[in-house]
């Protein structure tokens, strides 16, 4: 939920870039003093520049909805990532029981997949005949196995499981961590 300015003032670093928008759906960026776009914020988020948007009126912080905006914006203007299966996953998961849990597992996803990122472009670079992706996949989905088996005990024995793959002890030993960084996040939202 939105949350005035003056209480997250003290959570915005001073490396962060304080955008104002104006009643006339104009951004302002306070750092260079100029009128900005949704382009150029979409510029700063892939040069990974910190940025906080405020409602120049009621000092809401309205950055996730202009971050959604903008994913509105590239899927419309022909840049599609997001497959219609997964867009009607997730819009089924608002009000489900696993919707708590869903921004964490999305979180740890897109870093799992950043993390193995320069992984994934040597394999391809290299032609090797795997699926570099299907791995992370498996990682995802035991991810989200054991998400599940915490909020349902017994849910992901009602399904076959796939074959085993075989797995090295560093594949194990980084689903541990992401394992345990879950579990921890996990008890933090029982709390």
């Amino acid at each position: 939920m939105a949350r005035k300015s003056s209480e997250t003032a003290g959570d915005v670093s001073s490396d962060t870039i304080i955008i104002k928008k104006y009643a006339n759906r104009r951004l302002y960026n306070t750092a260079s003093s100029s009128y900005i776009t949704l382009e150029d914020l979409a510029k700063m988020v892939r040069e990974n520049v910190e940025f906080v948007v405020y409602d120049a009126k009621s000092g809401d912080d309205i950055t996730h909805s202009i971050l959604t905006q903008i994913i509105m914006d590239e899927e419309a203007n022909g840049g599609q990532m997001l497959p219609v299966s997964f867009l009607r996953q997730l819009i089924g998961m608002y009000g489900n029981s696993m919707q708590a849990l869903m921004p964490s597992y999305l979180e740890a996803s897109m870093a799992n997949f950043r993390e193995n990122q320069s992984k994934i472009r040597e394999a391809f670079e290299k032609g090797l005949s795997n699926n570099p992706l299907a791995a992370i996949h498996e990682t995802n989905m035991a991810m989200m196995r054991a998400a599940a088996e915490t909020f349902m005990p017994g849910a992901s024995s009602k399904r076959s499981a796939p074959p085993p793959r075989e797995t090295s002890n560093d594949d194990i030993a980084a689903l541990r961590e992401q394992m345990a960084a879950m579990q921890k996040k996990l008890d933090d939202l029982s709390k």
